[in-house]
């Protein structure tokens, strides 16, 4: 019984860690950068879900809906404003950790301003006193909720990178920019539109996040962002469905340890992560294997 319930929890946070590192890892994908401010992000998605909810009477979830096109344009406006001084640096890469570093440290303090530094949470009957049975078990209908929204939003991003004119932009983007540009794609404005839309994934994501890591406060962008790129690096960077690989199986390891051995619970999925490393250092999916 303990192991049905451990494999379905596992299954339903990896969802939501899938959804949580996929920004980052399009992001990265694309642009060949880790955006270390990316759980500073999640952050703030998740402050946005608790005064929608408590200021407005608002569903946490529309904060999904509501960041989207703010965060697009914040985020194309933030790389247009920085790539072309990334590109003259004589170590672009590294500049740009060092950039990100910085505007995670700027949102962090600024959060912790403006929101005190008291963790928040959303209760649970948000979505429901009642819980989920399932399999003879009982979970937080919460748990249910975030993985039935999570699903629709990475089968949305995979239908555009896949269905779309600026999605299979995007793949070339990834897959190569000298070739991509060659062919007439205009890099500079796709990797500022794919930047903006990782911002939006991760600030989307902080609506979910308030649930899944019961609560949230300013300082807790640094520990989302590790668990973001254990994922990414588990399932293969700049591969997007190799994420939600990722996602399933840090969410699995997670949990059968919190279940069985939970002194271990927070060692476990980074042994994994290091042994992903060292026997496949490309990920399960490499980057050869991206969704088509």
């Amino acid at each position: 019984m303990l192991l049905e319930y451990a494999i379905v929890a596992g299954v339903l946070f990896g969802i939501f860690y899938a959804y949580l590192a996929i920004g980052l890892n399009l992001t990265f994908g694309a642009l060949r950068i880790v955006n270390l401010a990316h759980g500073d992000l999640v952050m703030l998605g998740s402050y946005l879900a608790f005064e929608l909810y408590y200021a407005w009477h608002w569903s946490p979830l529309l904060a999904i809906v509501v960041a989207i096109i703010p965060a697009i344009l914040v985020g194309g406006a933030v790389y247009l404003g920085v790539a072309p001084r990334l590109a003259r640096a004589s170590d672009p890469e590294m500049m740009s950790l060092v950039l990100f570093f910085g505007v995670s440290q700027i949102i962090e303090a600024l959060a912790t301003f403006g929101f005190g530094s008291n963790q928040r949470s959303i209760s649970s009957s948000a979505f429901g006193k009642h819980p989920l049975a399932f399999l003879g078990q009982s979970y937080p209908v919460m748990w249910a909720v975030v993985a039935a929204t999570s699903v629709p939003v990475l089968l949305i991003l995979f239908a555009y990178l896949s269905r779309t004119k600026l999605g299979r932009a995007t793949r070339a983007v990834m897959a190569s920019p000298d070739e991509a540009a060659a062919v007439g794609i205009n890099v500079r404005r796709i990797s500022a539109l794919t930047f903006g839309i990782g911002v939006a994934l991760a600030v989307g994501a902080g609506s979910l996040a308030i649930f899944m890591l019961g609560g949230v406060t300013p300082t807790e962008g640094v520990s989302i962002t590790v668990v973001s790129f254990a994922v990414i690096v588990i399932g293969g960077l700049g591969n997007t469905l190799g994420t939600v690989v990722g996602g399933l199986v840090f969410g699995l390891a997670s949990q059968l340890t919190l279940t069985f051995e939970p002194n271990w619970a927070a060692l476990v999925p980074y042994v994994l992560l290091l042994a992903v490393v060292l026997i496949r250092p490309s990920g399960i999916l490499s980057r050869t294997s991206r969704l088509a």
